[in-house]
């Protein structure tokens, strides 16, 4: 399975793993799937730390893609195509930019997203798969 981590699931990774589901942490750790953090992740963390809305103890924004490699995580470079068309997820009940735009790579991709956040199950009839 692929997994793309959501950007919250990436700082419990990293940061506090007691945080993450049983499940989702066996979806981590297990070497045949694969992980994949998107670029988004990286934006969103830094533009929450530079706003107050995210305190990061011992490290900043810019540890993130070194800590994400070092984990294993592959780092997906955000394709043109996916954000070109990613007016076609409707809006529902989530107008994070950030979550929507990682659940449409995760949909455009064959990804599972592995999140805890419910609101993307708004989204699995348009061929999201969410695991937590």
């Amino acid at each position: 399975m692929n997994c793309l981590l959501d950007t919250h699931t990436l700082l419990w990774a990293a940061l506090d793993t007691g945080k993450l589901s049983a499940v989702a942490k066996s979806a981590i750790l297990d070497t045949g799937n694969g992980v994949h953090v998107s670029i988004v992740s990286f934006w969103e963390i830094s533009l929450k730390y530079s706003t107050g809305r995210l305190e990061l103890k011992g490290i900043i924004p810019d540890d993130f893609p070194k800590i994400s490699a070092d984990m294993g995580f592959s780092l997906l470079e955000m394709m043109p195509e996916i954000v070109a068309t990613s007016y076609k997820l409707p809006k529902i009940h989530n107008n994070d930019p950030f979550d929507r735009l990682i659940g449409w790579e995760a949909i455009k991709s064959g990804m599972t997203l592995l999140s805890c956040d419910k609101s993307f199950d708004d989204y699995v009839k348009y061929g999201l798969k969410r695991l937590w």
